[in-house]
């Protein structure tokens, strides 16, 4: 017999599951810039991609932080992928500071200019995305009640690949050794190997 539970009453667990089920997750590392030219870097564990034609790709925020609020003021966003070789730097980035703070700075991180938005990038990267705002979707409940986090979506119009991860014509993602979310506060996960599965004809 499986455990079960409605969110709405709880999990009877020592810790709610949800994020370890729903794992591994990309890492979303958003780097945003204000009206005002204060750039921002920071991490976010809801982040996907939605669509292909044309790439979209999105992340979720559930703070009214300064990545949220500097999409709304400018459109404009970069995912910055970020490796096994990049953990400590993106974990640093994830500190609570003030809208006047950046995270690259605070991180000792490099930058990198964007070519079609005003973000810049992080250097060291192995991919990187930039993305012009397509909607930011303030998420409710079923009884339509506001959970606190807005859902921003992004086409992507540049891509930035260091050439060290293509091999034959093909993005290497085990090379590149992404870093993903899984769960419980500290728990991480490292691709370093693929398995192919093939489609049925």
């Amino acid at each position: 017999m499986t455990h079960f539970y409605e969110p709405a009453a709880g999990h009877g667990l020592a810790h709610d599951p949800f994020k370890a089920i729903v794992a591994p997750r990309p890492i979303g590392w958003i780097s945003t810039i204000s009206a005002a030219g204060v750039v921002n870097l920071a991490p976010y564990s809801f982040f996907n991609a939605f669509s292909s034609r044309p790439p979209i790709i999105g992340f979720s925020s559930e703070k009214l932080g300064d990545s949220l609020a500097n999409v709304r003021e400018t459109g404009e966003f970069v995912f910055n992928l970020v490796s096994e070789a990049l953990a400590e730097a993106m974990n640093a980035t994830s500190a609570s500071v003030g809208p006047e703070v950046d995270e690259f700075e605070l991180a000792g991180i490099a930058k990198a200019p964007s070519r079609m938005v005003a973000p810049p990038r992080v250097a060291a990267s192995p991919a990187s995305l930039e993305c012009r705002v397509l909607q930011v979707i303030a998420l409710t409940d079923l009884d339509g009640a506001s959970a606190g986090s807005h859902l921003v979506l992004g086409q992507v119009v540049g891509v930035h690949i260091d050439p060290a991860y293509i091999v034959e014509g093909r993005f290497d993602t085990a090379a590149a050794r992404p870093l993903a979310r899984c769960g419980y506060l500290a728990d991480y996960a490292v691709v370093r190997e693929l398995t192919k599965i093939r489609r049925p004809a």
